[in-house]
């Protein structure tokens, strides 16, 4: 459905086109100045209110017997469906997503330099998976002090239960979690609580199931990508296909008030137009900018280490506000855990954390062993602040692809967990937290899956496995995707907030974000005002925050890995005054450095 036309297709291979609604056919015309577009006649007398409806595509072929040169589709949902209520594969509804009664009309979301992230699934955030179940938790949210959820993706899927980057109906809100009104309660119970929403997109590829878009036009294009096929991005038809990906962002933005994007794997996109997609939806959203005051955000996931994915669009950059930085990830993933197989290996010296804080790649033009090969540039330090990186200790990737979906604070002893977290908080990118982080979770987040197809299924538990090789991690410790047990495994066990060694977590999360909010250092944006020093052989990282570049004053937050009490540099400074510790101490030590106990980070002012 169309925003300008009750009932709109795009179908330029078609001969001709009905909808069917409420099981009445009613032939469509083309649409005027419109070339492939399909529309109802002016005076078609079609049912009003919420209906049933769907799509019957007639197709000539030149070639072949009169039956075979003429193709009468079955009835199909709408591409622009906003709602499914029976499923990808069943009849379309309407929804009319003007008729919700908002009550945000005041709220403005915090600048990205001034937020910390929070990554939620709504299927498995509460025992119940909807969005209306989500809003009951938001107050905790609160309390914590987070200041943006980041939802992912919430379009609809074949199936139960997804971690939704299988989705195939782009325009929908998954029934499992309520569908689209819920989506709008959800937001608008956000805006209350001074939350902004962030909303995870996918527009690199489509699930495996219920994916119609090929039958109504040229969605795709040879090739393909570790996800599937290549979308459409730059070949014949393209413009409807950009079209499609442009007016979903604008439906986001209009019709359910989210204040940003999260971009899947942005660098699956193949896209050689002179103009690319990722500047055309950084336009898309500028423009809501202008017209409603608000700091809406684009975040993009990419692997490419190019800072042109953050450069303005008048710098010849693809626009995008933030990016993901993996890089960072797994430098701290290394400190804290230790592991060093796959991918970790190139970050396996407390030297690649240090270098991070500087330079935000790690891979700037250097060899990366896991890829064979060189990867990566500098970032202009002019150009890109440290607000632009988005970083975590863990998200859903980093969590739901290890063999068993085992959390990072799993591995390690509480203060280590706590020490981790305070590293989080005072680095000078922008932190996110995945959902129970904040409290050290006891329950995994597995790979999930419900495909209804079992020969689907089965290919999916055979792909993780392969792709598990790689990581040398055991294949016996995989979960089955398709078993419920492993989506029911994945739920937040809530009763934990407040429990003993939870607690200690819970509290020291909601200390630390308090902390990073109100010491101006630690959200600094210049490059020059961050100093470090580490040392493999005693397993330490100090990292110094200050307000002017080589001050002697500051915060300085010394973290001891190792197993014995260590001296650590203050950096400069005298008579440091303790923010906080993440276990016991510290105590005085040496000149010029102070004595922190085993697996502890401690904040100070110097």
């Amino acid at each position: 459905m169309s925003t300008d036309h009750r009932f709109d297709v795009w179908a330029p291979h078609a001969r001709k086109v009905t909808v069917r609604i409420e099981g009445e056919d009613h032939p469509m015309e083309g649409l005027d100045g419109r070339p492939g577009w399909w529309t109802l006649p002016a005076d078609d007398a079609a049912p009003q209110g919420t209906v049933r409806y769907g799509y019957i595509l007639t197709k000539t072929f030149d070639e072949g017997t009169p039956e075979e040169r003429e193709q009468v589709s079955d009835v199909l949902p709408d591409p622009r469906s906003r709602r499914q209520p029976q499923g990808v594969h069943d009849l379309s509804c309407t929804f009319d997503a003007d008729a919700f009664e908002w009550h945000d009309a005041d709220f403005r979301p915090r600048p990205l330099q001034d937020s910390v992230l929070y990554e939620l699934h709504p299927g498995t955030f509460t025992p119940v998976g909807t969005l209306d179940a989500a809003i009951g938790r938001l107050d905790h949210l609160v309390d914590l002090g987070v200041t943006a959820v980041e939802l992912l993706p919430v379009n609809g899927f074949n199936g139960e239960h997804n971690w939704g980057y299988d989705g195939v109906a782009w325009y929908t809100v998954a029934e499992p979690y309520g569908g689209p009104e819920a989506y709008q309660r959800f937001v608008d119970a956000c805006h209350a609580r001074g939350l902004s929403v962030i909303q995870d997109v996918v527009y690199n590829h489509l699930g495996p199931s219920g994916n119609y878009l090929p039958l109504f036009a040229d969605y795709f294009k040879p090739g393909a990508s570790s996800w599937g096929d290549l979308i459409n991005l730059d070949g014949w038809g393209a413009d409807g296909v950009r079209e499609y990906i442009l007016d979903n962002v604008t439906m986001w933005l209009r019709e359910y008030h989210v204040d940003g994007f999260r971009l899947d794997a942005v660098h699956a996109l193949a896209d050689s137009s002179a103009k690319h997609i990722l500047e055309e939806i950084a336009e898309r959203v500028a423009e809501e900018v202008q017209r409603t005051g608000k700091d809406l955000v684009t975040i993009a996931e990419s692997d490419l280490n190019d800072p042109r994915m953050i450069a303005a669009t008048h710098r010849h950059g693809l626009g995008m506000g933030a990016q993901w930085l993996d890089d960072v990830h797994h430098a701290a993933h290394t400190a804290f855990t230790g592991e060093t197989q796959g991918y970790y290996g190139d970050f396996a010296s407390l030297h690649a954390l240090e270098k991070t804080m500087h330079t935000a790649y790690f891979h700037n033009g250097t060899y990366s062993t896991f890829r064979g090969r060189s990867h990566g540039r500098e970032i202009d330090p002019v150009e890109q602040r440290p607000y632009q990186f988005v970083t975590f200790l863990q998200n859903h990737d980093q969590v739901g692809n290890r063999a068993a979906g085992d959390r990072m604070n799993q591995s390690m002893s509480v203060d280590r967990a706590i020490a981790a977290a305070t590293w989080l908080m005072a680095q000078p990118f922008t932190p996110m937290l995945f959902m129970g982080e904040e409290y050290g979770a006891s329950t995994p987040w597995q790979f999930f899956t419900a495909h209804p197809e079992p020969e689907l299924g089965e290919a999916v538990a055979k792909g993780r496995k392969a792709e598990f090789a790689q990581m040398a991690w055991d294949h016996a410790t995989v979960p089955d995707p398709q078993d419920p047990q492993t989506f029911e495994r994945s739920k937040l066990n809530w009763a934990e907030v407040h429990e003993g060694d939870h607690e200690r977590i819970y509290r020291a999360y909601r200390d630390l974000i308090a902390l990073r909010r109100n010491t101006p250092e630690l959200t600094d944006q210049r490059w020059d005002t961050v100093a470090t020093q580490a040392s493999d052989s005693e397993q330490w990282f100090v990292l110094k925050r200050m307000t002017e570049p080589e001050s002697e004053h500051g915060v300085v937050i010394a973290i001891n890995l190792g197993r014995e009490p260590r001296n650590l540099p203050l950096m400069g400074g005298d008579a440091p005054r303790l923010l906080f510790t993440s276990g016991t101490g510290p105590e005085p030590g040496a000149e010029g450095t102070v004595r922190v106990a085993p697996e502890t980070a401690v904040v100070l002012r110097v």
